[in-house]
């Protein structure tokens, strides 16, 4: 397992070319110390574990590391499915002027049709995620003041790498002097 900037690992998630639809996410408070935990999967690109903490409102850090190269189906059982989860997508900056502007012009068009006629709020955020050309978003299990049971059961399959990414995570934040609070 290779330890890497959690936002490497989110450039892996972007840059996959998998079905955009296809991806799940479980995320968390730690247990034990400052900031969160998660998990992102894919069924053909793997099961990714992050760990970040906000150093300042405009400064997250972490790290992360490849976990799983494929979910499988005891994998994919403790992932959240579309019903009574909550939505997550990784999205990427438009690459000019007139790639933003193109992106805003699908945006409104979606919302414009969504206005017009009877949809589900799956179905709208969905179609936002196409219209922006989202790399990869689906279903997510959060919680912003507990840990979910599915975190804590991926954290407890991998418990190798919950070690090994809480040490330097914690590392971080010790380097960082954050303790509980800003810098």
């Amino acid at each position: 397992m290779r330890v890497r900037d959690w936002q490497d690992i989110l450039r892996d998630v972007t840059e996959a070319n998998a079905d955009p639809d296809d991806w799940r996410a479980v995320a968390g408070n730690r247990r034990r110390g400052l900031g969160e935990d998660m998990f992102v999967g894919h069924p053909s690109v793997g099961l990714y574990q992050l760990k970040t903490y906000a150093r300042n409102p405009y400064d997250v850090k972490g790290v992360g590391a490849e976990v799983a190269r494929k979910v499988d189906d005891d994998l994919a059982d403790i992932l959240p499915r579309g019903e009574d989860a909550g939505r997550f997508a990784v999205q990427r900056p438009p690459e000019d002027e007139d790639h933003a502007e193109e992106m805003a012009t699908r945006l409104e068009e979606t919302l414009k049709v969504h206005s017009e006629a009877p949809t589900t709020g799956e179905d709208l955020f969905d179609d936002v995620m196409d219209a922006l050309d989202s790399p990869a978003f689906g279903p997510m299990d959060y919680e912003f003041d507990e840990r979910p049971a599915a975190l804590d059961e991926l954290s407890n399959t991998f418990e190798d790498a919950e070690q090994v990414l809480d040490a330097e995570l914690d590392e971080l934040v010790e380097g960082d002097e954050v303790g509980r609070g800003f810098q």
